[in-house]
């Protein structure tokens, strides 16, 4: 397996997949002996489940296409149920599209190998982008419902799976053109993109990332009234995820690489303050990895983390990151004011590939890392070395 590997500390590949030759992997999560895999779009499949209870001989068990002019590649696991978006592909299409799907579609997992749909919900416009849902009744997600300009925030109620529900939502004023709002912006860049990402929580807080207005703090007591209840912004573009460390008052949050280098615009991992959420306050960068990456093809920065969802490994100390051509990241926070890298893993660049692309990781409660190539590399198991492996026993929670 080591053949798959350029760089490497701390991590080594143990088992890999190639999802049959379509190896454009995106969202990650293991639950049980079962992967799911949603994928990016190019190769025109969409899902993929593997039955990992040997990490090391991933197998592929169930695999279905995207629908037409679509791409699924988001899933979320709880309770039963699988859930996965589908959203308008490509995004910026350079030719008009024909029809395609847009909404969340529900999958029953009584065999978890073998979903089966039970249940859809139809947002219009180009559809539903990324969800959060670790069980309960409301999953949260972006979407770009017909008459907005770009992603909103909303929430779906899920009390009859087989008939989701339009339950809250929540979007920047300008957002709604069929309303006859009108975008305005603060800032002097040509191009300032105003669009949500996805939120995660903390308490009654959701902080989600809103492209280049960067962070939106929503009060959600009631998930049903979302109230905007803090902001912030830092310059940065693509804002992606924002992670609170739990019972910490910090926030780690990634702005999305989303061009290609060589020497394309800098994109880092952020640190928040949120002792008082509806007053965020900016603290630093997390470490760069070797600028070499920046003279590589394709994207080199950050994409997103291991969002610590029960069941899974979590820690409020440990960060595991994507970084597109420069692999694996693995942070240190112990001291707020000196973040540092403690690991990292690179593969070989994949057949079909100019550059590695690793986009998205899921970390067990094994400490099986799962890793996705959104080019061609399909998906990846690393394991940590002994020393990684009992930092990582220290920080969990």
């Amino acid at each position: 397996m080591d053949v798959a590997t350029a760089s490497a500390k701390g991590l080594r590949v143990v088992g890999h997949h190639d999802l049959d030759g379509y190896g454009d992997g995106m969202q990650v999560l293991r639950q049980g002996n079962a992967l799911y895999v949603g994928h990016n779009g190019p190769s025109g499949m969409g899902t993929s489940i593997l039955d990992v209870s040997d990490p090391t001989q991933p197998q592929l068990v169930e695999q279905w296409p995207a629908p037409l002019n679509t791409h699924t590649h988001k899933v979320q696991v709880a309770d039963g149920l699988l859930l996965v978006n589908n959203e308008r592909f490509p995004y910026r299409p350079k030719t008009p599209l024909g029809p395609h799907t847009a909404g969340l579609a529900v999958y029953s997992l009584t065999d978890p190998l073998h979903p089966k749909k039970i249940g859809f919900w139809e947002s219009g416009g180009k559809g539903v982008h990324r969800i959060v849902w670790e069980g309960g009744r409301y999953a949260h997600m972006s979407a770009t419902p017909e008459g907005f300009s770009d992603r909103i925030w909303v929430v779906i109620d899920l009390e009859d799976p087989t008939s989701p529900t339009l339950a809250g939502k929540w979007w920047m004023p300008g957002q709604w053109e069929a309303g006859g709002e009108v975008a305005t912006s603060s800032s002097s860049r040509s191009h300032f993109r105003v669009a949500a990402h996805h939120a995660l929580l903390e308490g009654n807080y959701a902080y989600l990332g809103y492209d280049d207005a960067n962070l939106v703090v929503l009060d959600v007591s009631d998930m049903t009234n979302p109230r905007h209840v803090g902001s912030l912004a830092w310059g940065g573009g693509a804002t992606h995820t924002a992670m609170p460390l739990a019972g910490r008052d910090l926030l780690v949050v990634s702005d999305e690489q989303q061009y290609d280098g060589p020497h394309a615009p800098e994109r880092r991992i952020h640190l928040v303050d949120i002792s008082d959420p509806t007053m965020p306050r900016y603290l630093r960068t997390l470490p760069a990895p070797d600028a070499a990456y920046d003279l590589l093809p394709q994207r080199f920065g950050p994409h997103g983390f291991h969002e610590n969802r029960a069941g899974s490994y979590r820690s409020n100390r440990l960060v595991f990151a994507t970084y597109f051509n420069a692999g694996v990241r693995v942070y240190d926070l112990a001291d707020p004011e000196n973040p540092r890298e403690v690991a990292h893993w690179v593969s070989a660049t994949p057949p079909g590939s100019a550059a590695p692309q690793s986009n998205d990781l899921f970390v067990d409660s094994d400490g099986i890392i799962w890793v996705t190539d959104r080019g061609t590399g399909g998906v990846f198991a690393l394991q940590p070395d002994d020393e990684l492996a009992a930092l990582m026993v220290e920080s969990a929670y």
